[in-house]
């Protein structure tokens, strides 16, 4: 769907588009079948989840501002992921979970609902990049000073080797920033936008992506939270220059590898 397939699914007739959703369990089943850690149940799951979200969304007609359909499909896929209720399914990788919701929040919203404006293309343009890396310099100056500043991150030299920088960016940008900047920003802040305008949904979407990071560590880790929140800021300025999500995913893969390699 990141490379131009979104139209052709969208043409498929209603019940078409729901009972393909249910191939998104087909990854479970090519992990675990054969295996011990194969459940029936959690079988059922992945293929009953898609179906029921996308349906929730699969009103007649298009759409326009935020609906109470919209909040449950985004609640409901928030609460799995964070009560964890499928790490067990995939042997706990936690990746597979992540990605599966991805799957299912940008099926149920792009091609179901077929939510405009979302800007999700994985294909890279220079505008995109352009406009992901300036954010990247506003926002790394204030990062690193305040992170300082809050005992929370400190500068280490590092010996990195070029594939080590390599690996970084490919696993960042596949599994945390693209599904991170689909849901709080295609999804989350598009949405927002149709209810509060432009700014509102920026600050709004960019606080819930800073909570959504509360429990890394031991307690609520609010110095994570407040440089997240800040981070969200410059993530969703990036998405909505020109609404595309490889500019937020270029600023959001950038920041993270920073962090993961030379601040701690």
């Amino acid at each position: 769907m990141g490379f131009d397939t979104t139209d052709l699914l969208r043409r498929l007739p209603r019940y078409s588009k729901l009972g393909l959703s249910g191939m998104f369990a087909l990854p479970y089943f090519v992990f675990n079948a054969g295996t011990a850690a194969f459940r029936w149940q959690f079988a059922a799951m992945m293929i009953a989840l898609p179906v029921v979200l996308a349906a929730i969304v699969a009103v007649p007609g298009v759409l326009g501002r935020m609906h109470w359909r919209d909040g449950i499909v985004i609640a409901g896929i928030t609460v799995i992921y964070f009560l964890k209720l499928l790490l067990s399914a995939w042997s706990g990788l936690t990746f597979f979970p992540k990605l599966f919701l991805a799957d299912i929040v940008l099926y149920c919203f792009v091609v179901v609902r077929a939510l405009e404006g979302t800007g999700y293309s994985l294909v890279p343009t220079r505008l995109a990049v352009r406009t992901g890396i300036r954010e990247l310099v506003f926002y790394v100056p204030l990062a690193i000073v305040a992170g300082e500043s809050m005992g929370f991150i400190h500068f280490h030299p590092a010996d990195v080797s070029l594939h080590g920088v390599i690996g970084a960016v490919l696993l960042t940008f596949l599994l945390v920033a693209i599904p991170e900047e689909l849901f709080f920003r295609s999804i989350l802040q598009n949405l927002l936008e149709t209810r509060f305008g432009r700014t509102p949904a920026l600050f709004l979407a960019a606080v819930l992506f800073g909570l959504s990071h509360f429990n890394h560590g031991p307690g609520f880790n609010w110095k994570y939270v407040l440089l997240a929140s800040v981070a969200g800021i410059f993530y969703g300025r990036a998405w909505r220059a020109n609404r595309q999500i490889f500019a937020s995913v270029v600023t959001h893969t950038a920041v993270d590898v920073l962090w993961l390699l030379w601040f701690r």
